[in-house]
């Protein structure tokens, strides 16, 4: 790893690295192909040309001057090997001036040098129009990342990579998700450009924030009332789920999670679990997103009047106890209440003197209402039925 783009001293913060120094010249100017008066050349000029040929003494480089120009071998055997086979002769190509004219009469020029030039004029207008695009990562640091944006070298500080926590950058976790975005693509915004100083600092995180507030800005005007999407949880609260719907997050209200009842929806979903949703309601004006987990799956109370009827023997597990009674869940997910009259043939204080939470149940059924979701379960029917039988 470069050590130069690495922060040092004490008074340096983790967010700051030092860019490989270039020119001491201010920004060079761009000059047109063709409007080029060889007797003007100055170091830190980028020009246009055209290539003549590609040895290993190097590229020879027409440039509309006395002689060619020329990117000197040294240079050629430093350049990637994908930068180097996108070049062919007859290319026209953007040098930078390394020195007007040498011993032999030649100019001598830099293809690398004239690629950051014109990166740092892209990155500058970036930064100027706010857009964000991708630049791979080339290295890291305990600061953060190093990228490559058009030959120009850029720092991600911790702070601004997508959901890295800086507290834990130095430890070997962080250290190695920091390694393991090397050489992956990263959508990223400029946030600080310093020529001069040959800084530049760039964020993930906000370049990601712009993308998903646009992608729910298009989201909000494409959802409509009815619709089923597919979605990734990404946060579970007690009040219910938030589910990203593809940039966007709607809430998932503790009553839309399920058909049955839930009070702790860490115990039911996780992050990152993939579900259905039913979208309720969309509210343009405060960009809210109402959705439904349960309405996306099909009623159970819909089929409990076609395949179940009144004096059915059925098998169900204890769900919950109550003073009252017990809870307790019948094949295909509905609950239905034993009431503690239903429970015994004796006289008991309170269900637990019966049946346990978990324990499997042979219950007869004594009253089936769909339209007000009430299933009515008898523990001390089932067992006369079989002592009958």
């Amino acid at each position: 790893m470069d050590s130069s783009l690495v922060p040092t001293g004490e008074n340096r913060s983790e967010d700051e690295v030092r860019l490989p120094a270039g020119n001491d010249e201010s920004m060079p100017k761009l000059w047109d192909e063709g409007a080029l008066d060889p007797r003007s050349l100055r170091r830190g000029d980028v020009i246009g040309g055209t290539i003549v040929s590609i040895d290993r003494d190097g590229i020879m480089v027409d440039i509309g001057a006395k002689s060619e120009g020329i990117v000197p071998a040294h240079e050629v055997e430093g350049l990637s090997s994908d930068f180097l086979a996108q070049l062919h002769v007859g290319d026209e190509v953007l040098v930078y001036v390394v020195q007007p004219e040498n011993q032999e009469g030649q100019v001598i020029l830099s293809l690398d040098r004239a690629r950051a030039e014109k990166g740092w004029r892209t990155l500058g207008q970036l930064f100027e129009t706010g857009e964000s695009f991708e630049a791979g990562v080339i290295g890291y640091n305990k600061g953060g990342l190093i990228v490559s944006v058009d030959g120009v070298r850029g720092f991600v500080p911790t702070s601004q990579i997508a959901g890295m926590r800086p507290d834990l950058a130095a430890e070997a976790q962080g250290e190695s998700r920091l390694a393991s975005m090397v050489g992956k693509e990263l959508r990223l915004k400029v946030i600080e450009i310093n020529r001069r100083r040959n800084r530049l600092i760039l964020s993930e995180r906000a370049a990601i924030q712009e993308w998903r507030s646009h992608r729910k800005d298009k989201l909000l005007t494409e959802l409509e009332p009815g619709q089923i999407r597919t979605g990734t949880i990404t946060s579970i609260c007690s009040f219910g789920v938030f589910v990203d719907i593809g940039g966007a997050d709607g809430l998932v209200h503790l009553s839309e999670l399920s058909w049955d009842r839930v009070e702790d929806p860490k115990q039911v979903f996780n992050i990152g679990d993939e579900v259905e949703v039913y979208v309720m309601s969309v509210d343009q004006e405060a960009k809210k997103i109402a959705l439904s987990i349960r309405r996306a799956r099909t009623e159970p109370w819909a089929e409990v009047a076609k395949k179940y009827e009144v004096g059915q023997i059925v098998s169900a597990t204890v769900t919950k106890l109550a003073n009252f009674g017990a809870f307790a869940r019948i094949e295909g997910g509905v609950e239905g209440l034993i009431h503690v009259s239903e429970l015994s043939d004796r006289r008991i204080g309170h269900p637990r003197e019966v049946v346990k939470e978990g324990e499997a149940l042979t219950v007869k059924i004594v009253r089936i209402e769909p339209e007000r979701h009430r299933l009515g379960l008898s523990l001390k029917q089932a067992q006369e039925g079989s002592l009958e039988q």
